[in-house]
């Protein structure tokens, strides 16, 4: 964990922006896997770990905006339970690492609550993602779970994404280490792939070096000659000849940050030409994404630009007609890149997205984020010092999508559906990096680089 001095100041800020109330933090708790005592690996809730700094189950942080009280709740470790576990320390103990001094057993927080609630005092907590933290919110706050998305803290929500979306020195570095990891994950997969391997195969080893370098991956890898199925976990394909790998995996650092990263190469080890100039164009998107990315941009401007690189590429290769800006405000490239150009990236690898995306103004959203309980809208999303985005443009053939939008009549005189025809089993390509926004620009995360380019690819695939 980082030093008592980083948690305390983070707790002090976010008590001045939330002002008055109670801030209610629940960690998460063990999530059994088939019966109670087989849990899941254990994965912290990133808020709660971002301002008390533990990663232990079942302990809940609070703060009281009026008194400066911080507190933590829970239950020391009984004998029965030190024999599954050894000795384990105290709350108050741990409490002190991370410079809270007051603790209590978790029995004692309902009739803190309860007596706050009484006196009219708002208790501020985040839309809770986890069934077991919805539980326990209804039960100290006597609100049925149901209804917990209609007393949800809009104002925590925005403190706690606007604190977390600027990423300090330590936690920089932090994401540095995840690189690494992501580094061997990618050059690892690399190596393995060839005909014949099975793509679990390479899911496997890949996961199994996050475990060995961090906490594990950062969210379950994508291993797939089926890249044209975005999130594609099916992992059961036998490598072929002449066909596609996209690798899209991270691993996240001991102290919880993460990575994410995609590279996409030919099972054979040498790209055909139909795939190097498919290949070509979404590096060329990702690249200049790389190069213009600058504080005080707005994510809608770099994702356009993105669209634009793509769009100028299928015009040349004749699958587009007309210009590309055409092609991008008719919506033609949503066809073939279905999703956004990145997302931003920390704690979590879609970052405080458990609460939603961000904003760069969030009181002009806060209307919208009461009604959908998020505060999800990349459209209000500026760039400043200190945001790590993803950068990953791809282009993909779906047949579903493309039979679908011809059928419609959509985009008439500008996509070619005949030239598209060729590239029916094409599968899809997807190219990431993890960006970091200085004061001055920008810079890809990590004192090294993924294999990239065409050429370092096939120097490295398979071998």
């Amino acid at each position: 964990m980082f030093s008592a001095k980083t948690y305390t100041a983070r707790r002090r800020e976010l008590r001045t922006r939330i002002g008055q109330g109670i801030v209610l933090l629940p960690g998460n708790g063990l999530a059994p896997n088939n019966y109670p005592n087989n849990a899941y690996y254990f994965r912290q809730d990133s808020t709660f770990r971002y301002y008390f700094g533990l990663n232990v189950p079942s302990v809940v942080g609070l703060i009281d905006a009026d008194s400066g009280e911080e507190a933590l709740y829970g239950d020391d470790f009984t004998v029965e339970d030190i024999i599954w576990t050894g000795p384990q320390p105290t709350l108050h103990d741990m409490g002190a690492e991370v410079g809270v001094t007051q603790t209590f057993p978790m029995a004692e927080l309902a009739a803190r609550l309860r007596k706050a609630i009484a006196l009219g005092r708002k208790i501020h907590y985040l839309p809770p993602y986890r069934g077991e933290t919805k539980l326990l919110l209804s039960e100290l706050l006597g609100i049925k779970p149901a209804a917990l998305h209609d007393y949800k803290s809009v104002e925590l929500m925005f403190a706690v994404a606007e604190m977390r979306e600027k990423k300090s020195a330590e936690e920089i570095a932090e994401m540095e280490r995840a690189f690494h990891i992501g580094y061997e994950m990618h050059t690892l997969a690399m190596k393995m792939c060839r005909p014949g391997v099975v793509e679990r195969e390479i899911a496997g080893a890949i996961e199994g070096v996050a475990k060995s370098m961090g906490q594990g991956v950062s969210f379950p890898s994508i291993v797939s000659q089926h890249g044209e199925t975005l999130h594609n976990l099916n992992a059961d394909g036998v490598l072929e000849e002449g066909r596609l790998l996209l690798c899209d995996a991270g691993g996240e650092s001991v102290e919880g940050y993460c990575s994410d990263h995609t590279r996409t190469y030919p099972v054979s080890g040498r790209f055909t030409q139909q795939q190097k100039d498919i290949y070509n164009i979404v590096l060329a998107a990702h690249d200049h994404v790389a190069r213009i990315v600058k504080p005080h941009m707005m994510y809608t401007e770099i994702h356009n630009a993105a669209y634009m690189v793509l769009a100028e590429g299928l015009v040349g290769l004749g699958l587009l007609k007309g210009s590309p800006a055409d092609a991008v405000a008719a919506g033609a490239m949503t066809m073939l890149m279905p999703h956004g150009l990145g997302h931003g990236l920390g704690m979590d690898v879609h970052d405080c997205e458990a609460m939603g995306e961000r904003s760069f103004d969030f009181s002009s959203i806060a209307k919208r984020a009461a009604q959908s309980g998020t505060c999800v809208y990349r459209s209000a999303w500026r760039i400043e010092p200190g945001t790590i985005m993803t950068d990953e443009p791809g282009l993909y053939f779906i047949p579903a999508l493309i039979d679908k939008c011809r059928a419609e009549g959509l985009y008439k005189g500008i996509v070619d559906y005949d030239a598209l025809e060729a590239y029916r089993n094409f599968g899809g390509i997807r190219i990431e990096d993890d960006i970091l926004v200085t004061e001055t620009g920008s810079r890809i995360i990590g004192d090294r680089k993924i294999p990239a380019t065409v050429e370092e690819l096939e120097a490295v695939v398979g071998k």
